[in-house]
């Protein structure tokens, strides 16, 4: 019995620090935006509308802290989302297919019409089923460091249990955000690698209970979601600029020229010293590819 008692005084302990911490992050960190439709969002600027989509466990700030908002708010209409299950949105849908439905409603009650969509890596696959569903209501897609075909993600063995039914709800109110808090300089530096970590998300904001589940859930459905949309990227005719980082360790370029050669009406972008943050190490390249689209 020691060890069982042992293990639920360290569980109490783990889940007390956990949720102090996650609190203490939404203290210091308050939604700054506005709702529509249960997501959270941020816009400013005036013009076309240019809309942007963040990547697996990121949030809203993501694109504010690479500078790309605040650049691109200057000549246009930027809204940034929180997507469902981030940051401040809540968590009401999970396959791309139904994240992008959700979002079209959002569109809908913000007057959004024919946005060029800026997403960066799993928010790639929204911005593509956003394209396959509402083909007349998207001006353009800005696809940066997607992932786009099946392939072996080791980091799904460490990122899908918290996600898990029953377990996963101990797991993630406990010991995985322990882990991932450990893990976390790790994993900046191979997501921003080559260039240095820059100040980024506040930890405890991105590695708390429910944005860990959201993870988990996305992970989970990474290959089942992808198989199904790769067979849908035949009927995509948006015009679409697809950047990638030639350095990027987390997800291969391959994906993304693979891309630009399965949409008819794309143009394919490297940037030579970038990895798979490639919106930080190049906003100036990002922006150009939007005044490339909002014409």
């Amino acid at each position: 019995m020691k060890p069982i008692a042992g293990l639920a005084l360290a569980a109490a302990g783990a889940g007390l620090f956990v949720h102090s911490r996650a609190r203490r992050a939404r203290v210091a960190f308050p939604p700054r935006g506005q709702f529509t439709a249960g997501l959270h969002f941020r816009e400013a600027g005036s013009g076309s509308a240019v809309v942007m989509l963040h990547g697996l466990g990121a949030m809203l700030e993501d694109f504010e802290l690479a500078g790309l908002f605040d650049l691109a708010a200057r000549d246009y209409r930027v809204v940034a989302f929180d997507r469902p299950g981030y940051g401040y949105s809540e968590r009401s849908a999970r396959n791309p297919l139904a994240q992008a439905r959700l979002l079209h409603e959002a569109f809908e009650n913000l007057g959004i019409t024919r946005p060029v969509i800026v997403a960066h890596s799993l928010g790639t696959q929204v911005a593509l089923a956003y394209a396959i569903q509402y083909p007349q209501n998207v001006r353009g897609l800005v696809l940066a460091a997607g992932y786009y075909y099946p392939s072996v993600r080791p980091d799904a063995l460490m990122l899908v249990p918290p996600a898990i039914p029953l377990i996963g709800t101990f797991l993630r109110h406990t010991f995985s955000p322990l882990i991932a808090r450990l893990l976390w300089p790790a994993w900046l530096k191979v997501l921003f690698s080559p260039l240095p970590v820059p100040q980024y998300l506040p930890a405890w904001r991105a590695l708390a209970p429910g944005q860990l589940r959201s993870v988990g859930e996305e992970s989970a459905l990474l290959l089942p979601a992808t198989i199904a949309m790769r067979k849908r990227y035949w009927r995509i005719k948006t015009p679409s600029i697809i950047i990638a980082g030639a350095k990027d360790r987390y997800v291969s370029p391959s994906h993304s020229r693979r891309l630009h050669e399965d949409l008819r009406f794309s143009t394919y972008l490297e940037i030579p010293e970038a990895g798979h943050m490639v919106h930080h190490a190049a906003p100036d390249a990002v922006l150009r590819s939007i005044r490339a689209l909002a014409g």
